[in-house]
């Protein structure tokens, strides 16, 4: 019965999760998340790898999330509909014209160039707050009731003060499903 699982049966172990550094360029946070989502089904990038890197501080402390969205926004910033990013894309779009360049290498050149030149944004700059946290003898239903209030999709697990892994709703999902399969 999911209802009486505890946290710590549920959760990713820390040493099993990504983690970063907040003074990180995304540049260097990305591939270490890329590399930890896609070993998670022999080495495949699958839907089930982590889609979240814990943010850590200079003495190991958690302080923030790095997850993809976060990540796309700040690389592909037009797609975040923020004005600023549209009118550098518009910006770059418009001086592509006007070179007359219609080759779309030259296009992918500069979008390239743009997203390698936005990964130089530090992991703090993006990061999102901290939202949520529980105790790794916490039970299943309290878990459930947190993500949902929150309205976030992982908690950070604790255990007598130290952080030693990470509850997603995927998590819960699967001890949930696994009552229909029992």
């Amino acid at each position: 019965m999911p209802v009486q699982l505890k946290v710590k049966e549920m959760m990713i172990p820390i040493d099993d999760y990504a983690v970063t550094t907040a003074d990180k360029p995304l540049k260097e946070a990305v591939p270490e998340l890329m590399k930890i989502y896609c070993q998670v089904e022999t080495g495949k990038c699958t839907e089930a790898g982590h889609r979240t890197s814990l943010v850590l501080d200079a003495k190991g402390e958690l302080v923030g999330i790095l997850d993809f969205k976060s990540i796309l926004k700040v690389l592909i910033p037009e797609i975040a509909g923020g004005v600023s990013g549209k009118l550098h894309a518009l910006g770059v779009s418009i001086a592509f014209a006007e070179a007359d360049a219609h080759d779309m290498d030259h296009a992918k050149h500069g979008f390239r160039s743009r997203v390698r030149q936005n990964a130089q944004t530090h992991v703090r700059d993006v990061m999102l707050k901290i939202r949520g946290t529980i105790d790794a003898d916490a039970g299943f239903l309290d878990a459930l009731k947190m993500i949902h209030r929150n309205k976030i999709t992982i908690l950070p697990v604790y255990e007598e003060g130290k952080l030693v892994g990470v509850l997603r709703d995927s998590d819960l999902f699967l001890a949930a499903a696994n009552v229909l399969i029992e």
